[in-house]
């Protein structure tokens, strides 16, 4: 991932320096910005320096998304890391565990100003050069406003950094209503869009790898609008008593039906825009297999790829900053055989049942929906067939829950018996029904790490495992990273689905069309045909509340472990009902197969109303009085 933006890793501490008091406004690196913006090389070392401000979405203690909504969870011996603790519920004003209030962002923010004033006096770049990187600041900037405002609900502004000399009251700025930040950061996306200074393609990927393009300014502006017009932030009337400096409510408390037409739009000619850039749906035929593989194997592994591939198709814009490297695999990784020395595979994240039930079945829709499937007896042992020979090992037990489920069941999980193939040094057979699988009972050698390193739950984020990573032999590994997705097209496509269906009085086939390709692309049907065949809700996708379940089902499985969950369940409002509940996995103590299969708590899970959005620092509003607290906090 070689790039102009190799600077990002270094962050340039001879360009510029930061202070997080009052918002990091007050800049002390005033000796050295007389020279950042010299010449090309200061220049572009300074828009290094704002694109590494972005927060680092694959550290699991950076992101709260990772954990904050026990999606994934860590084993108990690591619950005390900052990322599970903050989805645990222990988060605090007085300690803020993931806090990008009073560090990171607003500093980010700062640099993309102080880099707006300075560029303009650069001699040695032509125009096009310097409206590029001015649109390229002005979406950082927006991005930065924009993770801000959906981490802590009303936030302040940086429009402009105040002069050097200015005294510190002067710093001391208000939290402003929610409509007015989004349509702060809507005007930042329209001036970027409006000025077509993106280029659509990055014309040398070799160099530019990491720098936004036209594509991932529209998404980013269709996102912002879908956020707006969600419930959160559209009429909540549950925050009628938060009110700002002037006594009057930081959210708006009507309900704008209109904003939802406005994403719906944006999401629509984002997907234009996509197409004309040639991105989309990474398919089988981007998939490079050493050998022929079966259809099962070979979609499994294309949805894996659509994740893990470099830079595939599907990709529309991701930090080079936030790469998943040896690190985060190793942490979601497994044995698969008996190792002697062994250090580096962790296997200390873990998904929980409440995530692995999400997975529709074979036919496309809910297991607790399919008329075919015995959802009561999900639990029951069941032995390995020749129909499921690609998913489970041929005569080995594993539990019912594992058996005629979608092929992202198998592309997202890795689980006791069940396949897994590529990833090692052994698992090339000729017949892939023979690749290597995980055994994981209490004893077995994928249990076996060194202590604290082990799945607690009995399935494996495979999914964030690269598919090129691969052991040389059983006790040493080489890992590929690769950017963890910020941006992908499958997401889009959810999104416009998701804004259509709101906007009309009753879903149509422009609604289905954009969900029915995120399907078609995973082997399922499309949505009317699955229901009205195998649900025992037939009629579900014809009304606007039915189908809205469904999209947001479907966004829980194509996305999940991607940290969108966390974000989603905020938005709609949902988290509060659904993550009150006991985080739950198979008794990885057991050695016996009946014992292994019970059902075992690992974790209870509240959240509180107070928990939509993080606290701001108690250290925070003793700096700066005006700033006002969130609810519950």
């Amino acid at each position: 991932m070689k790039s102009i933006y190799k600077y990002i890793l270094c962050t340039c501490v001879a360009v510029v320096t930061t202070s997080c008091d009052f918002l990091d406004v007050v800049p002390d690196n005033i000796a050295t910005e007389e020279h950042a913006f010299a010449d090309r090389y200061t220049v572009e070392k300074y828009l290094a320096t704002c694109y590494s401000k972005f927060p680092a979405s694959a550290d699991r203690n950076a992101n709260p998304a990772i954990f904050g909504a026990l999606e994934m969870i860590m084993n108990t011996e690591y619950n005390t890391e900052k990322g599970m603790q903050y989805g645990l519920g222990y988060d605090s004003s007085t300690s803020a565990l993931i806090n990008y209030w009073s560090s990171g962002l607003y500093a980010g923010i700062r640099e993309c100003n102080t880099f707006m004033k300075g560029i303009v006096n650069v001699e040695d770049l032509d125009e096009y050069e310097k409206q590029r990187m001015i649109a390229e600041v002005k979406l950082i900037k927006a991005y930065l406003h924009f993770y801000l405002l959906s981490y802590y609900g009303p936030i302040c502004p940086l429009r402009e950094s105040p002069p050097v000399n200015e005294s510190t009251q002067g710093v001391r700025v208000y939290r402003e209503k929610v409509d007015d930040c989004f349509q702060y950061i809507m005007d930042l996306l329209n001036e970027v869009v409006d000025s077509e200074s993106l280029p659509l393609i990055l014309t040398n990927p070799a160099t530019e790898l990491g720098r936004f393009t036209r594509p991932a300014a529209y998404m980013l502006k269709a996102k912002v609008l879908l956020y707006w017009a969600s419930p959160l932030f559209n009429g909540n009337t549950d925050y009628n008593s938060f009110l700002d400096h002037n006594g009057e409510p930081f959210f708006n408390q009507v309900y704008d039906p209109a904003r939802w037409t406005a994403a719906a739009d944006a999401c629509k000619k984002a997907v234009e825009v996509c197409e004309s850039a040639g991105v989309r749906l990474y398919q089988t035929s981007d998939y490079i297999a050493t050998k022929p593989l079966s259809d099962q194997t070979l979609l499994v592994q294309t949805l894996r790829g659509a994740i893990s591939h470099r830079w595939n198709p599907e990709l529309i814009w991701s930090n080079t900053a936030s790469v998943a490297g040896g690190g985060l695999q190793s942490e979601c990784f497994t044995y698969f055989e008996t190792s002697v020395s062994l250090t580096n595979v962790l296997q200390k994240m873990s998904v929980p049942l409440s995530t692995v039930e999400r997975f529709y079945s074979k036919n496309g829709v809910p297991v607790e929906e399919d008329k075919t499937y015995d959802y009561t007896n999900r639990y029951a042992l069941r032995t390995g067939d020749e129909e499921h020979r690609y998913y489970i090992q041929k005569g080995e037990q594993t539990a019912a829950l594992n058996f005629d489920r979608e092929p992202r069941f198998y592309s997202t999980l890795g689980f006791d018996r069940g396949k897994w193939y590529g990833n090692s040094y052994k698992n090339l057979p000729d017949d892939d029904a023979e690749c290597l699988y995980p055994k994981n009972r209490f004893g077995e050698y994928s249990s076996a790490g060194n202590p604290g390193q082990y799945n607690t739950t009995g399935y494996w984020p495979k999914k964030l495992v690269s598919i090129n990573s691969s052991f040389r032999d059983a006790n040493s590994i080489t890992w590929e990273s690769y950017p963890f997705p910020d941006m992908r097209y499958a997401d889009l496509l959810l999104m416009c689905a998701e804004a259509l269906n709101e906007s009309k009085d009753a879903p149509d086939a422009e609604v289905y069309k954009y969900i029915d390709m995120v399907r078609e692309r995973a082997g399922l049907k499309g949505v009317v045909e699955s229901w009205n065949k195998y649900s025992d809700q037939p009629d579900k996708p014809a009304t606007k509340e039915g189908m809205r379940a469904i999209i947001q089902r479907e966004r829980k499985i194509e996305l999940a472990c991607e940290g969108v969950y966390y974000w989603d369940s905020h938005r709609w409002k949902t988290a509060q009902t659904e993550q009150n509940r006991t985080i739950e996995g198979w008794n990885i103590n057991a050695s016996d197969v009946e014992g292994y299969y019970t059902p075992t708590v690992v974790y209870e899970q509240s959240f509180e109303y107070k928990n939509y959005f993080a606290p701001i620092p108690e250290s925070e509003l003793v700096k700066n009085p005006q700033l006002i607290q969130n609810p519950g906090w």
